[in-house]
């Protein structure tokens, strides 16, 4: 059975170390997991050229080798994906986006994981159900953890962005999910901080500028895992706030991936956690200075 992920750039992904250590803890000897440079134009012909599995995902060990069991995807797909598949989860039709494909029954379904790995990223880390919240950012996983606020129990939020008028899409998942939102440009982060939990969804480095405002915050959740800790994360952990990495949330989508894609619950999470650090140590160490 095959499985892969997609997306562009690939090339720093950490999902084929966390599949290939579930695959094999759990004994799937004849799984496989791939990275492949996918961009938007890409998407269609890559999805046709797959082999649905026939019956349930996961079943079949007679399915054959070339046989695909699911994909992983990440930026720009996750959007992208959901006109080319014949049937969507709930939860990525209202988040917008799927971040999950299983072939199952010869057909294409999307699913996100994103959120489950928010949800469980932040109670791994003993943060409560927070009472307010900032998102910094507004692509696809600041809907994403809209939606795991929303399912904690909080149905307003603000989001902060360069440009609101970019920020649409995002305004339209708040609309579905039943959460007001508030759009906010960053140079309101100031008055926006007095807040239980701020998500910043921004790329590596984007938060370094914020990092002493965002010192004054009682729990952060950044979902940069590589190079970590961010300036962002240091500073909250150094005033004795809580931080949580983008690693935790990586890691616990992931294990949920695997449970979609093989049918199977005893998935290994430490054993999928000591790969991915161990992957991320061998990097930090390879990288100069």
């Amino acid at each position: 059975m095959r499985a892969a992920v997609m997306g562009s750039p690939i090339g720093h992904s950490l999902s084929p170390y966390l599949h290939r250590a579930a695959y094999q803890a759990m004994g799937l000897g004849g799984w496989s997991y791939e990275a492949f440079e996918c961009d938007e134009a890409r998407l269609p012909g890559l999805l046709a050229e797959l082999t649905p599995v026939r019956g349930q995902a996961g079943a079949g060990a007679d399915a054959g080798s070339d046989a695909w069991a699911g994909l992983s995807l990440t930026m720009p797909l996750k959007r992208a994906v959901l006109p080319l598949l014949d049937t969507v989860s709930a939860l990525a039709v209202e988040v917008g986006g799927a971040n999950t494909v299983v072939f199952r029954d010869g057909s294409r379904h999307g699913d996100n994981t994103d959120v489950y790995g928010i949800e469980r990223a932040l109670a791994e880390a003993g943060v409560p159900a927070p009472r307010s919240a900032t998102v910094l950012g507004g692509g696809a996983t600041a809907a994403s953890a809209l939606a795991a606020l929303r399912n904690l129990g909080l149905f307003s939020a603000t989001l902060l962005v360069r440009d609101p008028s970019r920020a649409g899409e995002t305004v339209e998942v708040a609309e579905r999910l039943g959460v007001a939102l508030a759009v906010e440009t960053f140079d309101k982060l100031d008055a926006l901080t007095g807040v239980d939990l701020v998500v910043s969804t921004l790329p590596s480095g984007a938060a370094d500028v914020f990092a002493d405002r965002l010192a004054r915050v009682p729990a952060l959740f950044d979902v940069v895992y590589a190079p970590w800790p961010t300036r962002a994360a240091e500073a909250v952990r150094a005033a004795g706030g809580t931080v949580v990495g983008g690693f935790a949330m990586l890691l616990h989508q992931a294990v949920r991936q695997v449970e979609l894609m093989t049918g199977r619950t005893d998935v290994p999470v430490e054993a999928m956690r000591a790969a991915g650090t161990a992957e991320i140590a061998r990097r930090s160490a390879d990288r100069p200075g």
